[in-house]
């Protein structure tokens, strides 16, 4: 079971959130911020990622989104393998463009 916490993966976070207010809004930008600063890559509208070295480096940014939550709207974190992550199928219409790259391995000094 500990050689399962070091394996690298994905954090993606979905959300809808209201935006029928200048707070709400507000809220919305504070959120998509925090996500940002957080190390989150807009993966599509309202759809961000985070790569993780492990599981438990995953948790500790699970842990983050939740202290951030905005009062109002949906959150949901889904957690997913880099080989789950590889899989995805991404389709263009007439505008290509790339895809987000897996980090490399992270290197200690």
């Amino acid at each position: 079971m500990q050689l399962s916490s070091y394996r690298s993966m994905w954090l993606v976070t979905m959300f809808d959130l209201p935006v029928d207010t200048k707070i709400a809004r507000r809220r919305y930008a504070l959120f998509r911020k925090f996500l940002l600063e957080d190390g989150f890559t807009q993966l599509q509208y309202s759809v961000y990622g985070r790569h993780c070295s492990s599981e438990e480096n995953a948790d500790v940014h699970l842990k983050r989104v939740e202290r951030n939550l905005p009062p109002d709207g949906e959150v949901r974190v889904l957690t997913v393998t880099d080989k789950q992550f590889e899989r995805m199928r991404i389709f263009w219409g007439k505008i290509r463009q790339s895809p987000t790259e897996t980090p490399g391995q992270l290197a200690l000094f």
